[in-house]
């Protein structure tokens, strides 16, 4: 907006396009200016002092863990203004929902244990390995068939089973 002023200010002037565009003519003075507003002050103090506390606990904490740390510390900041700031910070926490944040990765070149048992993950196709049919007359109350590979049962398989005379 403070853009759009400067570029229109000699043919309009300020205040007309300030009372256009519904922006107080004094807040436009003020960011013109270059002087930070309080808050603008604050955020920086703020995000001093979160960079600091979580240096300070190995960088772990997340912003609720910061913002009662903060507490503790004496400082009355709402938790999300320190999530806020966090974020714009770049700054986060060690964990994400009980998950770990990976803080190593292994190199191409570092040395990995043999597979000694000589695993193949690789799937054969549909009737591939483990593939077989298992007869369930009971469950579909009269002759009927069920395949079962690789412990899934496939999409087809799941419909023939929906199909008998007590499914709905």
């Amino acid at each position: 907006m403070s853009a759009f002023i400067d570029e229109n200010c000699g043919r309009f002037g300020v205040e007309p396009i300030c009372r256009a565009v519904e922006v107080s003519d004094s807040a436009y003075y003020a960011r013109r200016s270059g002087v930070p507003s309080a808050s603008e002050l604050e955020d920086a103090r703020l995000l001093a002092l979160i960079r600091t506390v979580h240096k300070a606990n190995y960088e772990a904490y997340g912003y609720r863990r910061m913002w009662k740390e903060l507490k503790r510390r004496g400082e009355r900041v709402p938790r999300c203004q320190v999530q806020r700031l966090m974020r714009e910070g770049g700054i986060q926490g060690a964990k994400r929902r009980g998950r770990p944040w990976r803080t190593t990765t292994p190199g191409p070149e570092a040395h990995r244990r043999p597979d000694l048992v000589e695993r193949d993950f690789s799937a054969g196709g549909p009737r591939g390995a483990g593939g077989r049919r298992l007869q369930l007359p009971a469950l579909l109350g009269g002759a009927g068939v069920l395949r079962v590979c690789d412990r899934r049962l496939q999409p087809h398989d799941r419909r023939l089973a929906a199909r008998g005379p007590h499914a709905r």
